[in-house]
């Protein structure tokens, strides 16, 4: 027996449009059913039930394919929304920048800002800043979306962006790290050393400034302050984790468990990275109840774990001229998925190994740690994980996701499945 799936997609369901949804749970008074109206073309409702079909007739796998089949205008928003999205940078700078660098007292400090922006936000793969755009347009009819709408959740975007360079430039320092973005960490560079310390704070103020400057007058602009500043709580919280687990000079492997790892990357890297785009955009869009915010922020954690631990996997044995940067968890007695798995499945011979090599800097003990990874063969256990845990992701929107649109949902995790960088 055909599946329904494949019958509606066989009869060109799969060609329509990707509809605009608006959640009306909260519209339904006593009712309270979660409910999506999509108000325009009753094809919309169509088009989400061809996708919510094949997540219940055939395998997960099956529907990236049909994601895939389904054309580039749906899957490749992403792509459409980046040109857009590096346009608006140079204002973001502009507002940052301009007026300051006037400013006799001041102007040194403010070109020193201009040279650490354009050094430290661009190069990555902007996939975050895009996200908040994305969500954004997939709650909100585009006739509602006038240039100033846009060019706030644009603003929003970068916000998320600098809060990642925040990040990055002070781990790269905690770390030791060598190469971020295909090139030197910032405070390597000649004559910044640990003022980069400085130079990350600034990088998270200018977040609350854009804020202040787009946003002060729009009904949501409590909802994100309140947002970035528990994110970053949460991904600070997150670091100290991970710092006090992983001790320098101090390797116990008997910190690097299950539970330990799942919190670390919970707070480190799943808020910012994953809730906070969607959230954001869900604010700007109108939708502040708790239940949906909760929905999305059960899916969009587990997503966030997903990431790290393909980061995890990548940082020894991803390409480097890819991933533009030098994998150190190895030497930094990290906390890491690998060890993790190492340690589960280890003979005593194989953990007195890792035990004499781990959290060392020289090459030849990193290399015997990787050629232990490799004996295990982690490289097949990740590749098991990263199929599996996509299902899983597929089956847990099916069943969260509403009352918000799964393509949102749907977009992040294929974008993020067997990646190389």
């Amino acid at each position: 027996m055909m599946p329904l799936s494949r019958w509606l997609r066989s009869v060109g369901v799969f060609l329509l449009p990707a509809p605009s949804w608006v959640p009306l749970e909260r519209w339904l008074g006593p009712l309270r059913r979660p409910s999506l109206v999509y108000r325009g073309s009753v094809l919309g409702a169509w088009h989400s039930g061809r996708c919510w079909c094949q997540a219940w007739t055939e395998e997960p796998r099956a529907l990236y394919s049909s994601l895939r089949m389904n054309g580039d205008q749906k899957l490749d928003v992403y792509d459409q929304a980046k040109e857009k999205f590096l346009q608006h940078f140079p204002q973001i700078v502009k507002v940052l920048t301009e007026d300051d660098m006037k400013c006799p007292e001041t102007g040194d400090a403010v070109a020193r800002l201009r040279e650490v922006l354009e050094y430290n936000v661009i190069g990555g793969k902007y996939q975050r800043g895009l996200t908040v755009l994305v969500t954004l347009q997939a709650l909100v009819e585009p006739k509602e979306l006038d240039a100033d709408s846009l060019q706030r959740a644009l603003t929003v975007g970068w916000c998320v962006e600098l809060l990642q360079a925040f990040f990055l430039v002070s781990d790269d320092i905690m770390d030791a790290s060598l190469t971020r973005r295909g090139k030197s960490c910032w405070y390597q560079k000649p004559g910044i050393g640990l003022d980069a310390v400085n130079d990350a704070i600034l990088l998270e103020a200018c977040i609350y400034r854009l804020l202040k400057f787009y946003c002060r007058e729009q009904p949501y602009y409590l909802n994100l302050i309140e947002l970035f500043l528990q994110t970053c709580y949460q991904t600070e919280i997150g670091q100290t984790l991970d710092l006090i687990t992983a001790p320098q000079g101090n390797v116990d492997l008997s910190r690097f468990t299950e539970k330990r790892y799942k919190s670390i990357v919970k707070y480190k890297t799943a808020f910012y990275s994953f809730y906070l785009p969607v959230a954001a955009g869900m604010y700007m869009a109108g939708i502040d109840t708790e239940k949906e915010h909760s929905s999305a922020k059960k899916i969009l954690l587990e997503l966030g774990e997903f990431f790290q631990v393909q980061d995890d996997y990548l940082d020894l044995f991803g390409d480097p001229s890819v991933t533009g940067k030098i994998g150190t968890d190895i030497q930094d007695n990290k906390c890491s998925w690998l060890v993790v798995q190492c340690l589960l499945r280890a003979s005593p011979a194989q953990q007195q190994i890792l035990k004499e090599n781990y959290g060392q800097k020289e090459a030849e003990k990193v290399a015997q740690v990787k050629a232990l990874y490799e004996d295990m063969d982690l490289p097949a256990v990740f590749a098991q994980y990263e199929q599996d845990s996509y299902n899983r992701l597929v089956a847990l929107i099916e069943q969260c996701a509403s009352p918000l649109p799964p393509a949102i949902f749907l977009r992040l995790a294929q974008k993020i499945y067997k990646r190389k960088k």
